[in-house]
């Protein structure tokens, strides 16, 4: 299988970046992107030249540390993780553009990684709960309405990865910020919280340069967790309550 990879390349932050064409001729179609990336990197170091940057880990699609936009879409044509997304996907002869994730929250590094730590900020803030659990307690000792679990865990499922924030025409966090508030705001334990958890989670989110959500709904077609728009709408009415009560 023969791709033609088109790959941004940035030495650093104050850097100018461009495309630069690299053609791969032994890709096969059960090849991850990543491993693409690997082959791809071989040859280069094989030639001498700057192998090129880019985030990974688990390659498991569950740890969120991978992203790239292919040909103007995160994490490429599927809707999975950049890691789990297999060359199959893609016809022999391709031109492929890989990019970083392009927000102003997300400054290149190198190539294609960017700093995600704005992310980190806004756990910080208040994805947490401060309440002595003590050790792990007995299944069924606090109840959860069905509901509630349900839509913790369903939110619980973001992985960080940014895929929100780079499908967003906004460059918006919405999505992620939204993920975590409805998960821990769900459940007993996050309750003794919840207003100012909401409203540190907003202000970290507002001053890390991430634009205003517009409910375009781009996040929620390239997040590869399935979290719902119907997040976004409670984190409205979670941040509406919250600002009220501090009045």
């Amino acid at each position: 299988m023969k791709l033609t990879l088109r790959v941004w390349r940035q030495s650093g932050p104050d850097d100018d970046g461009r495309l630069v064409d690299y053609p791969v001729d032994d890709a096969s179609p059960d090849m991850s992107f990543l491993e693409l990336l690997d082959v791809l990197n071989q040859h280069l170091i094989e030639d001498g030249a700057e192998p090129i940057a880019f985030d990974h880990d688990c390659r498991e699609g569950i740890c969120g540390s991978c992203g790239v936009v292919i040909n103007g879409r995160a994490h490429g044509p599927e809707r999975t993780t950049t890691c789990q997304l297999h060359l199959r996907s893609f016809r022999d002869g391709d031109v492929l553009d890989v990019e970083p994730w392009r927000a102003k929250g997300f400054p290149v590094i190198k190539d294609l990684v960017v700093d995600r730590s704005a992310f980190d900020r806004i756990i910080e803030a208040g994805g947490y709960v401060t309440a002595p659990t003590g050790s792990a307690p007995e299944a069924h000792a606090t109840p959860v309405p069905k509901p509630d679990a349900d839509l913790a865990f369903d939110n619980a499922t973001c992985i960080g990865c940014g895929a929100c924030v780079a499908a967003c025409p906004n460059g918006s966090a919405m999505l992620f910020t939204s993920a975590k508030v409805a998960h821990l705001n769900s459940l007993p334990q996050g309750q003794p919280e919840r207003a100012q958890r909401v409203l540190d989670m907003v202000e970290t989110m507002d001053s890390a340069d991430f634009g205003g959500c517009t409910n375009t709904g781009e996040c929620v077609a390239s997040c590869p967790k399935g979290i719902p728009l119907t997040s976004i709408a409670n984190l409205n009415r979670e941040f509406l309550k919250a600002s009220r009560s501090r009045r």
